[in-house]
C-alpha cells in the first residue's frame, strides 16, 4: 500500500509541474475575460452573441469572474465564446506534494514527540533527554512515507 502511495504522489507530482510556473501569476484585476476581451477588441454586445446572451448578461459574467463568484462551467464557455480554452489546476505552496506531505509531516511530529516528550518529563520518565531531533526526523520519515489520513488533521 505504501508504494502504491509514493506512486500516485510521485505522478501527482509529475501532472502538477507544468503549472509551476505560473505560480507567481498574477490574475487581472478585472478578470481574465474582461482583459483578454478588451485585448481582442471584442464589445460586450460581441461576446453576448457568442455566448448566446445579452451585453448585460456578458456583463454580469465579467463582474462574477472578478468576483471570484464564478463557476467553472461559465469560465469554459466565455473561453470558448473567445476562441480560447480553459485551463485550471492547482500549485502547490511548497513546490511539490512531496515537499507539503514533509511540511506536514514534521509539523504533526514535532507535535507529538514534544506533547510526549513533555509528559514524560513532568512523570520523571523522560527517555531523549533535551534532543528530539532524532525522533522528529524518524517519525516525520515515517508518516511522509505513509501519508496516513490522520496528517491533515
Amino acid at each position: 500500500m505504501r508504494d502504491k502511495r509514493r506512486l500516485i504522489i510521485e505522478q501527482m507530482d509529475t501532472k502538477l509541474q507544468p503549472f509551476a510556473p505560473l505560480k507567481n501569476a498574477i490574475n487581472p484585476t478585472r478578470g481574465w475575460i474582461h482583459s483578454i476581451r478588451t485585448s481582442l477588441n471584442m464589445t460586450l454586445v460581441q461576446l453576448g452573441k457568442r455566448l448566446s446572451m445579452t451585453q448585460q448578461g456578458a456583463k454580469k459574467i465579467e463582474e462574477r469572474e472578478a468576483e471570484g463568484g464564478i463557476t467553472i462551467n461559465t469560465l469554459k464557455e466565455a473561453a470558448a465564446a473567445m476562441d480560447m480554452q480553459l485551463v485550471y489546476g492547482f500549485i502547490p505552496k511548497d513546490g511539490s506534494l512531496e515537499a507539503l506531505i514533509n511540511k506536514r509531516a514534521k509539523a504533526l511530529a514535532t507535535e507529538i514527540i514534544a506533547s510526549t516528550h513533555h509528559n514524560m518529563v513532568l512523570e520523571n520518565q523522560a527517555v531523549y533527554g533535551n534532543n528530539l531531533t532524532d525522533p522528529i526526523t524518524k517519525m516525520t520519515h515515517n508518516l511522509a512515507q505513509e501519508v496516513p489520513k490522520g496528517l491533515w488533521d
